[in-house]
């Protein structure tokens, strides 16, 4: 079922919020050095972090992991710098991960998968110096970022051998803007060299469990993804999993980079957050452009 969300007016600290984080200033929100979380060889993977303006190390915050999009050739941690500055805004540590990618390392999307699986790993691993608490952990990203956060909840994937297995990777929710979802489709496949069983072993959408973590996604009605976004709440709520889409009308595939809809998706995603008790302060009852499933 659909349900068309009317226009609404914003709660005034939630849109004090909103226009803070589209700055270009880091006003109020500590800046710190970057974490190197994996190396392979001379290659350095680091995580930019943004903190709440009032954090400390012996803190217990939620935390929220950024990838990038950019197809798994190209891209930057840049991305998400407007949405990591919201939530550490919101009271949540904010990281932004780099990963291999194939315009600089030649390397395919499940290289891409190991390495995200390694920053969630990384990340529960120094929950202590990092003022987190390691069972909440939130996976974002968009598009390519937004398969590779989905990709870290899969129970039996790629691994890096140099991971320790015994820390999981599998986050307890996931915030996903236009992700893909399904290697199977033959846009994807070509992109493994028609490997299907790779494509089913890095595939979120064909590894769903009941114990898979809530996921919010997005898309624009107009993005051919979408269809991807369609089959994995389908087979989602078949066991049980919570999983919700905000759809924008008329709009293609990367809309949520922009103005007004960058605002609208943090904004439903801050529910979806709240929700889960991984937020506290300000809700939105509606998201005022997008569409409900």
């Amino acid at each position: 079922m659909r349900i068309r969300l009317g226009i609404c007016v914003v709660a005034p600290v939630l849109a004090a919020l909103l226009a803070g984080c589209m700055t270009t200033t880091n006003a109020g929100v500590p800046a710190r050095p970057a974490h190197v979380y994996k190396k392979i060889g001379e290659r350095a993977l680091a995580m930019e972090f943004n903190y709440p303006s009032d954090w400390r190390s012996t803190d217990k915050r939620p935390v929220i992991v950024f990838f990038f999009g950019g197809g798994w050739i190209n891209g930057s941690v840049a991305q998400f710098k407007d949405q990591a500055e919201y939530f550490a805004k919101r009271g949540m540590v904010a990281a932004r991960a780099d990963y291999r990618l194939k315009s600089t390392d030649g390397v395919t999307p499940d290289a891409c998968v190991r390495d995200a699986r390694s920053a969630i790993r990384w990340i529960r691993e120094h929950a202590g110096e990092l003022g987190i608490h390691p069972d909440r952990v939130v996976a974002s990203g968009g598009s390519a970022g937004g398969h590779l956060a989905a990709a870290t909840a899969i129970q039996d994937t790629v691994e890096s051998a140099t991971d320790d297995l015994a820390v999981s990777s599998i986050p307890q929710a996931l915030v996903l803007f236009n992700p893909a979802f399904d290697f199977t489709d033959q846009r994807l496949l070509e992109r493994i060299g028609g490997d299907t069983d790779l494509a089913r072993k890095i595939s979120p959408a064909l590894n769903l469990h009941k114990d898979s973590p809530p996921a919010f996604m997005t898309y624009g009605t107009n993005d051919d993804l979408k269809a991807h976004g369609d089959a994995y709440i389908e087979a989602a709520r078949a066991l049980g999993v919570r999983a919700e889409m905000y759809a924008a009308p008329g709009q293609r595939h990367g809309f949520f980079n922009r103005s007004p809809w960058k605002e609208d998706t943090l904004a439903a995603a801050d529910k979806f957050l709240t929700s889960l008790g991984l937020l506290a302060g300000p809700k939105r009852e509606k998201a005022p452009f997008g569409e409900a499933r």
